[in-house]
């Protein structure tokens, strides 16, 4: 399904029994990272009371990792001071390429400006005390407001410009990935939740990331220290009363999975696994991860200072999960109920897998995906500011009532065609914009009662309507596919649709105004 070529330099295990015996893998010819990082999330946990961490103490308890081998450290804007910290370590270091600082830019939902994104790498340069970031790795909110690819196409300026060396992304799904990749945005990375307990990248990422050469940096791998002994045959705690934020989120995943009794069920197996080998349970987590076809690494949290595990984690390499290892945690998998959704879902979409169970602490508010115009009391108009639309004198959407009306839709963002010439990728981005003018109108995906798609070339249909049942696969509206000749050659597919709204949605006087 996916064309794009993968260079020598970026080939990542593509088997899901290969053992790749590597403890450093090249995510590209001139950043190798260890495959065990140190996750930096913690530090947010540890400074929630207010206070900041001691830079230089904190930077010090960083170094057994680093003599170690453990050289790679994952952090974020938004995870405390830990860019500080890491930036104080960095410095400290004779040779200062001896370490590799991943960090992320998470920004607020919506609209920034070039500058401001600007702004917000070379605060991450000041805090890292560098002159480029290793990896910067970017999440989006929300895929239908087309914020996200303005902020990464910008970031990708930076990165030619020097400022960034690499170029990553932090939960996004198969779909938005493979429009990234097939838009020409070149990331060498996803770091997403994978584990025994959270296996959604196998439905597709895994697959995607080892044919393009795109490292799977995976979270969660211990679960918050769910998947170790310490909770094997305990009892079930109060989720939102658990001592440390990681915790309480993949208690939530716990419940998502079947709950309490289906976890011990997958611990003692993990046990089982784990004294046949002589290994920790937190290795045979780590191991069967690193084990997945496309991942580059695995992340595991640190509390600096406070509690470490160096040596357990270097024994992840030191053995192999046999055949009979891996048919006894498979046993005990399928007795899990399924994370739902794709990689990323849980801060997009309800269930919200966060330690909060929602997304309180993470964001206020979200603002519309387009700018709305009121013309009349009972109509409105979403504008997606295409050139088309001034010059052919059309809305995105037009709300009457009730009713949403979208315009003939396609990949188009400014002057630019999303998703190359993949059918698949330019659909994905057509219905992220269907979505988006619904919204902006106080409507809901769940209100579209009918789509109406256009193909280039009758062979196409097949990942168009792929995209379209991603989508569309629980609402079901009224469909419509026919094969014709649409204006500009470089447009594989085009969509319109009509919603209705019912008493659930959010009414006009709801939805957003002018901006």
């Amino acid at each position: 399904m996916w064309t794009l070529d993968v260079p020598p330099h970026h080939r990542f295990p593509t088997h899901p029994r290969r053992i790749v015996p590597l403890e450093r893998i090249d995510l590209a010819p001139d950043l190798s990272i260890s495959r065990l990082l140190t996750g930096l999330w913690q530090i947010a946990d540890m400074e929630r009371g207010g206070a900041a961490l001691d830079p230089e103490k904190t930077a010090a308890a960083m170094r057994p990792y680093l003599e170690a081998g453990l050289t790679s450290f994952d952090m974020a804007d938004h995870y405390g001071s830990s860019e500080v910290i890491a930036g104080r370590l960095r410095a400290s270091l004779p040779e200062p390429r001896r370490v590799q600082l991943l960090t992320k830019w998470v920004p607020e939902p919506g609209r920034a400006t070039r500058d401001q994104v600007r702004e917000a790498v070379e605060r991450a340069l000041e805090r890292l005390e560098v002159d480029r970031i290793d990896l910067l790795q970017y999440h989006a909110w929300r895929y239908s407001d087309p914020s996200w690819l303005d902020h990464l196409l910008w970031l990708d300026e930076l990165r030619a410009e020097g400022l960034i060396r690499h170029l990553g992304l932090t939960n996004f799904d198969t779909e938005h990935l493979a429009l990234v990749l097939h838009t020409g945005i070149p990331v060498v990375s996803n770091q997403i939740c994978f584990s025994l307990l959270d296996r959604r990248p196998l439905n597709g990422m895994t697959e995607l990331c080892a044919k393009h050469g795109v490292g799977i940096l995976a979270f969660g791998t211990v679960a918050g220290g769910l998947l170790t002994e310490r909770w094997l045959g305990a009892p079930e705690p109060e989720v939102d009363a658990m001592d440390t934020w990681s915790q309480m989120k993949y208690g939530r995943f716990v419940q998502a999975a079947g709950g309490w009794e289906k976890l011990q069920g997958l611990l003692r197996a993990m046990r089982s696994v784990a004294r046949r080998l002589e290994v920790s349970m937190a290795n045979v987590a780590c191991r069967w991860v690193l084990d997945q076809p496309g991942v580059g690494g695995v992340i595991v949290g640190a509390r600096l200072g406070r509690s470490e595990h160096i040596r357990d984690n270097l024994r992840a390499f030191e053995f192999q999960l046999d055949a009979a290892a891996r048919e006894e945690l498979d046993a005990a998998l399928v007795r899990l109920d399924p994370i739902p959704g794709d990689s990323g879902d849980e801060y997009r979409t309800p269930p919200f897998l966060t330690a909060s169970g929602d997304l309180s602490h993470h964001v206020a508010s979200f603002p519309s995906p387009y700018p709305v115009e009121r013309v009349a009391a009972d109509r409105a108009q979403a504008l997606s500011g295409t050139v088309w639309e001034a010059i052919a004198g059309f809305a995105r959407a037009v709300r009457v009532g009730n009713r949403i009306l979208v315009s003939g839709t396609t990949a188009t963002h400014g002057d630019r065609v999303v998703g190359g010439s993949d059918p698949g990728a330019q659909a994905t981005f057509c219905l992220d914009k269907i979505q988006g003018a619904v919204e902006s109108l106080g409507g809901r995906l769940e209100d579209v009662v009918r789509t109406r798609i256009y193909i280039r070339h009758a062979d196409e249909w097949e990942p168009v309507s792929r995209a379209h049942g991603r989508r569309f696969g629980s609402i079901r509206p009224a469909n419509t596919l026919v094969r014709a000749d649409l204006i500009g050659d470089e447009y594989r597919v085009e969509m319109e649709a009509e919603a209705v709204i019912g008493e659930a949605s959010p009414d006009l006087e709801d939805a957003p105004g002018p901006e």
